[in-house]
């Protein structure tokens, strides 16, 4: 019997269901989502081999490189001893988040081969790392400290309960970080404190919940708003895209003005 992902829909509270169509709600991929929380901090759990062939997790820090994380790691450390001896790695990256139960927030999973890089990409490794961890200047160029890039060959990306995907490394490397969301919190604070009513009337009109009584909006991306609501029925989520995707925090406003349109407008 096929063991199940911790993060499979089956594990998540039961969500009563749209009653009409959700009119758009695309949303980023998994590989712009995965590049979008590896961008957001600059510290992870990475996981190597021991010479026995046993799992080794260790808490590092890294900067990216074209969306690959540089390592650098100490000769002396474990896992760098297992790097040296067996380069298969993950690195696990968990999105900062004000979620008060922690498997609601998005995570990945990296996986792929950890090497050297050399000429060119050595100083270009080198700048991504410090660009990322400051701290590191004070050991970066001693002889016992190595840098590694991990060459991603698979992602695994968790958004919360009930969403989660997979994506290659050639579409993780082709994906651009979202360039609204690291912002957009004050954005997201302005919706609720300000246009609930709004937000109630697109879960109405666009989110296929007629019966919202209040909704909150809990992300903001580039491609739109991701809504917590409440209907008798008991909490649902919902996803509200904008009419086109948008490049900038400051065009977010716009966007939700025509949303807010649409959805008076029925």
């Amino acid at each position: 019997m096929a063991t199940r992902d911790h993060g499979d829909p089956g594990d998540a509270p039961s969500v009563p269901p749209p009653l009409t169509e959700v009119v758009n709600a695309v949303r980023p991929s998994a590989a712009e989502e995965a590049r979008t929380i590896a961008a957001s901090t600059n510290t992870g759990t990475l996981a190597t081999l021991t010479a026995d062939g046993d799992p080794w997790a260790s808490f590092v820090t890294y900067g990216l490189l074209d969306g690959s994380p540089v390592l650098c790691v100490s000769n002396l450390a474990e896992h760098g001893r297992n790097l040296g001896k067996d380069p298969r790695a993950s690195i696990a990256i968990v999105a900062p988040a004000s979620e008060t139960d922690p498997l609601a927030s998005g995570r990945i999973t990296l996986a792929g081969v950890a090497d050297r890089p050399v000429g060119d990409e050595l100083a270009a490794a080198r700048e991504a790392h410090l660009s990322a961890v400051a701290a590191a200047k004070y050991y970066i160029d001693y002889s016992d400290f190595t840098l590694w890039v991990l060459r991603v060959h698979r992602v695994r990306w968790v958004g919360g309960y009930g969403r989660m995907d997979s994506a290659t490394g050639e579409a993780y490397a082709a994906a651009r970080p979202d360039p609204v969301q690291p912002l957009a919190a004050g954005a997201v604070e302005h919706l609720n404190a300000d246009h609930g009513d709004a937000l109630v009337a697109m879960a109405k009109v666009l989110g296929g919940y007629p019966d919202t009584t209040a909704a909150t909006c809990t992300s903001v991306d580039r491609y739109g708003l991701d809504l917590r609501i409440m209907t008798d029925r008991g909490m649902a989520y919902t996803r509200i895209g904008y009419r086109a995707p948008i490049d900038s925090i400051g065009e977010l406003r716009s966007a939700a003005v025509e949303l807010t349109r649409l959805a008076r407008r029925g």
